[in-house]
């Protein structure tokens, strides 16, 4: 089974960048669907967006426009770049795996994103 490490979290001022990564270890990542979640507090956990195994990509309406998810198979690594951050954003963002976008059954630790007004 794959397992997904988080990096890239930490402060940033509304309208800033942030790029997350999600390392996986494992021969087989490829194969899987990878996606990204969030959990703001008091927040139930969000699909933010996920990407195929042959690159098409999907996003929630939300960060539609403003975030970049993409994989790149051959350094067992996902991204997300995250343009235009706003306050809301605020979340522990989770790098997960599985068989279909919006669905995982493997998850990483979470990375922290605070986004400041």
């Amino acid at each position: 089974q794959v397992q997904l490490v988080e990096s890239g979290g930490g402060l940033v001022q509304a309208g800033g960048s942030l790029r997350l990564s999600c390392a996986a270890s494992g021969r087989t990542f490829s194969t899987y669907v990878m996606n990204w979640f969030r959990q703001a507090p008091g927040k139930e956990r969000e699909f933010v967006a996920g990407i195929n195994r042959a690159g098409t990509t999907y996003y929630a309406d939300s960060v539609k426009g403003r975030f970049t998810i993409s994989r790149a198979n051959a350094k067992n690594t996902m991204y997300l770049q995250m343009n235009s951050l706003k306050p809301e954003d605020t979340a522990v963002y989770y790098c997960a795996a599985g068989g279909w976008v919006r669905e995982a059954d493997t998850w990483g630790q979470g990375t922290q994103v605070t986004v400041s007004s």
